[in-house]
């Protein structure tokens, strides 16, 4: 089973993909990781993120299991990551990565779930069940503010706004896979709930596909 999770920076995708796959005993794969290891990867050999050159070589030569998971989280690298995201080559390096995930989820279990902008729309059009995760800019922009926050930024909430609308724009209007809604995706305001009660919601609707 293959289910995918869509929807725009820091609106809740990641957190619900990853409880839902522990509840259902899938392997879970965050692609927003993918593209942010090879962000971190061409800022560490010294290029720019919109030298497309460095973004392919990273892109082919990523290992996922040498991820940094916090390296990979700093307003730098997640700038990067929506550069590099844009670049045809580079998503097609990816994009063949998370297609082989999904048809051979690690360790043999029954089910993967993908998390990321187009899982629903290109990398799994097949998917059975389609999550499209959204929130307001401003709810969103608050979630990060108070998580880079914790982690010692000092950036202002309104920077942070900005950053999230500027990144939307763009994920939004690139001219390869933007980010949108599939047609049968499920759609999932997580603006006013719970980090329970999204996930109650989305178990409801897996469950019924499986049925």
């Amino acid at each position: 089973m293959i289910i995918a999770v869509d929807g725009p920076a820091a609106a809740g995708k990641g957190t619900l993909a990853r409880a839902l796959a522990n509840h259902f005993g899938f392997a879970y794969l965050d692609t927003g990781s993918l593209y942010r290891g090879v962000a971190h990867a061409v800022i560490l050999s010294g290029s720019l993120p919109q030298d497309e050159a460095a973004g392919i070589k990273a892109a082919e030569t990523l290992d996922p299991t040498k991820i940094d998971p916090i390296a990979i989280r700093t307003p730098e690298v997640s700038e990067a990551a929506s550069v590099v995201a844009a670049m045809p080559a580079v998503r097609a390096a990816i994009l063949a990565f998370q297609r082989r995930f999904a048809e051979n989820p690690p360790g043999g279990e029954s089910g993967a779930i993908l998390d990321g902008r187009d899982i629903g729309t290109v990398v799994c059009p097949g998917a059975d069940v389609k999550l499209y995760v959204t929130a307001s800019a401003e709810i969103r922009a608050n979630r990060r503010w108070l998580e880079l926050k914790g982690s010692g930024s000092d950036l202002s909430e309104a920077q942070v706004l900005a950053d999230v609308k500027e990144r939307d724009a763009r994920d939004t209007d690139r001219a390869t896979s933007p980010m949108k809604p599939a047609e049968d995706a499920h759609l999932l305001d997580t603006s006013n709930l719970s980090i329970e009660a999204a996930f109650g919601a989305a178990v409801t609707l897996i469950e019924q596909s499986r049925d």
